[in-house]
């Protein structure tokens, strides 16, 4: 992403959300720290944030005092596997959508539902080489309404790091913005899902 940031960070004013899926294996792989919660189970994609976005740049850390209340940090963990994650999702992003935290949140879980992986990434059990353009039409051909310039990878050198999705206002997929753009080779290399027998 282009660091650009809008200065004008009202609440609700923003032209499209952009869903940005994390690869956990690859999260995990280049994690610092132990993050058990996550690292210690075996997920596939995970929610990295839902973000609101303009045309150029995004509004981040918009005013708001409210909290995230236990329960939805609760309720978010199956998608988001890590309570600091949400809570920092929700003060840099969500505080920006115009809504209240479980609102918010529920507007995450009900993106993340909407969206269809393709049933060989969600149990990879050995690492994976794929073209891009083979990841690419898979994810594409699993989500039949999505424009194919709705769909943005990211990777770290060869591997796969997140698959960003733009939506409009009303949650459909639409084009991103220019300021989106695919950073992955011809091919991506997706690390095996943890296994939980730890």
């Amino acid at each position: 992403m282009v660091t650009v940031t809008q200065a004008d960070s009202t609440p609700g004013r923003f032209d499209y959300y952009l869903l940005s899926l994390s690869w956990s294996p690859e999260y995990c792989a280049r994690s610092h720290r132990d993050d058990e919660m996550q690292c210690a189970r075996p997920y596939a994609f995970v929610v990295h944030g839902l973000w609101p976005q303009d045309e150029h740049g995004w509004p981040s850390d918009c005013p708001s005092r409210e909290r995230v209340p236990d329960a939805t940090i609760e309720r978010m963990l199956p998608l988001m596997p890590n309570r600091g994650l949400i809570i920092h999702e929700w003060r840099r992003h969500g505080t920006c959508s115009g809504f209240k935290a479980d609102a918010y949140f529920s507007l995450v879980e009900q993106v993340y539902h909407s969206i269809n992986i393709p049933a060989r990434y969600q149990r990879l059990t050995t690492a994976l080489s794929v073209a891009t353009s083979e990841l690419r039409r898979d994810l594409l051909a699993a989500n039949p309404a999505m424009p194919k310039n709705a769909l943005i990878l990211q990777c770290a050198g060869s591997y796969l790091q997140e698959v960003r999705i733009c939506l409009d206002r009303e949650l459909k997929p639409r084009a991103c913005s220019s300021d989106q753009r695919n950073r992955c080779g011809s091919s991506v290399l997706l690390r095996p899902m943890r296994s939980n027998a730890r």
